[in-house]
């Protein structure tokens, strides 16, 4: 069997196999019994791990292959594979980051003035109020195996999920719509919809992001019809992290998308739906905090931004 073979047999890398396969060639049983590694005693001094701990925070090495090398370099010390190195890392209290994209056009001001006005909402809604957050999701994209090619079936007919939808954060109800394409008169069906679960409502607070159609002339026409009960409040560009309906699109890719396969467009389509109209809100009580409205300033000052 190859290297990647067992590797898969195992659930293991398969550079951690390539090792054992190179220390047994070379050292045979004894090799394979320490693996190199050392076990629990570190093969730095404090004052090597130290060095090495403040240039990784100085410049945020993107592979531990990188981090083997500096070592190599400047101690003498090779790690012959990653699990070692890992280990050492981890004593160290480091730990593989993922960046989050933040725009460098987010304005603290705003932001912080837009949280202030919702919470002085909340604090004054009356009984015949209710607040929702709206937005637009294409649930696209799959894991696979590094050796499956991915592709969409190209077809005349219509093979795309657009959900144009919304949420109440207080009782978790949503409305859900599959539309053909997100535009004007996709909002305008959201927010029909939106005043037909709130019929005895006098007024329903619906907030949405700057996209253009929100803004649309067809739109603000509806809006401005005797008897509408939908006011819109516009939430600051470039901050997905102030609508709560983001954090429940990632709930949905979570447990539908991420690792997971439909035999049929079909069948993607009903689950997708079926999460949002129907599970959402009957398990609303365990899943309300994962689709909070705890929010916060996001300043790309507080982070190192990856060049």
């Amino acid at each position: 069997m190859s290297c990647d073979a067992v590797a898969k047999v195992l659930f293991l890398d398969d550079d951690t196999i390539r090792t054992w396969y190179r220390l047994y060639g070379e050292e045979g049983l004894d090799g394979l019994a320490s693996f190199g590694y050392e076990g629990s005693s570190c093969r730095l001094s404090a004052d090597q791990q130290e060095q090495l701990r403040c240039w990784i925070a100085e410049t945020l090495p993107r592979t531990t292959r990188q981090i083997g090398a500096w070592i190599e370099n400047e101690f003498g010390v090779a790690y012959q594979g990653r699990s070692g190195l890992i280990a050492l890392l981890h004593r160290l209290r480091l730990e593989y980051r993922r960046p989050k994209a933040v725009s460098r056009k987010l304005d603290e001001t705003k932001q912080k003035a837009f949280i202030e006005a919702y919470e002085a909402l909340l604090n004054t809604l009356s009984d015949d109020e209710a607040v929702m957050f709206a937005d637009a999701v294409r649930p696209v994209g799959c894991w696979a195996p590094k050796e499956t090619k991915v592709a969409i079936d190209q077809t005349s007919g219509r093979q795309r999920l657009n959900i144009h939808g919304a949420i109440d954060l207080e009782t978790g109800k949503t409305r859900m719509l599959d539309v053909v394409t997100v535009d004007a008169m996709s909002t305008i069906a959201l927010l029909t919809a939106i005043e037909t679960l709130y019929p005895a409502l006098r007024l329903i607070h619906v907030f949405v992001d700057n996209a253009r159609y929100h803004h649309a002339k067809l739109v603000q026409e509806w809006l401005a019809e005797e008897g509408r009960r939908i006011k819109l409040h516009f939430i600051p560009p470039y901050c997905p992290h102030l609508n709560p309906i983001e954090r429940l699109w990632g709930l949905m890719h979570k447990n539908f998308t991420h690792n997971r396969c439909h035999a049929t467009f079909n069948g993607f389509c009903d689950a997708m739906l079926g999460f949002l109209r129907e599970d959402v809100p009957r398990d609303w009580d365990s899943l309300c905090d994962s689709v909070s409205d705890n929010f916060r300033v996001i300043s790309p000052k507080d982070f190192r931004v990856l060049t």
